[in-house]
């Protein structure tokens, strides 16, 4: 997948962001389990320049670049058995834990909304609004994703109190989703954040959050 990444914004790599990928690609094992201070160490940058690298590959940042080097070294570990094993047991673990937590709110502003956006701040992040927007159609619900800046504002013009955004962010420190959110807060209009279970600039200024390990 990173790989796949890499291929795809190739042209848009700095000599600073093919060094660290070189250390990278080199030392699999090593960088997924490195601190940002660590991997800007070993390739002689600044951790300003490893999240760039990590935000131009599509990633909402360091921490979700990590998690997918640290998936994919742990699956080239793995025989096929264990992998599936892991896997099961991941979703088990996951399906317990969301079935403990309380959607009261969440649910309310997703059933009264005239209108449902969603924006997603990365790969990781785009793959879930995606599921969610499958699943709600079941329950004649659609959500509009919204693809980009340009498109948000084009929104936000005619967006109001009747209306509901939906963002998925692993970090909830994006400045992008931060700015968006920001906005619709002066306008009045309803927020469900999807962030992990920690606070974050996103949480703080929705409506409603749903906090994810």
């Amino acid at each position: 997948m990173l790989t796949e990444r890499i291929n795809a914004h190739l042209r848009e790599l700095s000599e600073a962001d093919r060094c660290i990928w070189r250390y990278i690609e080199g030392n699999r094992t090593a960088a997924s389990r490195a601190s940002i201070h660590e991997l800007a160490r070993a390739c002689a940058v600044s951790s300003a320049s490893v999240v760039r690298f990590a935000q131009k590959l599509g990633f909402d940042g360091f921490g979700e670049m990590k998690a997918i080097m640290r998936m994919e070294s742990s699956e080239s570990a793995m025989p096929a058995h264990d992998v599936r094993a892991a896997l099961g047991s991941f979703y088990d673990q996951t399906w317990r834990e969301l079935m403990r937590r309380d959607y009261t709110g969440a649910s309310r502003l997703i059933r009264e909304a005239h209108r449902v956006f969603a924006y997603a701040s990365g790969y990781v992040q785009t793959n879930v609004m995606q599921e969610m927007k499958r699943l709600f159609v079941y329950d004649n619900i659609f959500i509009y994703e919204i693809a980009g800046r340009e498109e948000f504002y084009s929104v936000y013009q005619a967006a109001g109190p009747d209306d509901l955004f939906i963002f998925v962010s692993l970090s909830g420190e994006s400045e992008r989703v931060v700015e968006f959110a920001e906005k619709l807060n002066l306008k009045g209009v309803p927020i469900l954040s999807i962030t992990q279970m920690r606070h974050n600039a996103l949480a703080s200024r929705s409506t409603e959050n749903l906090y994810v390990t």
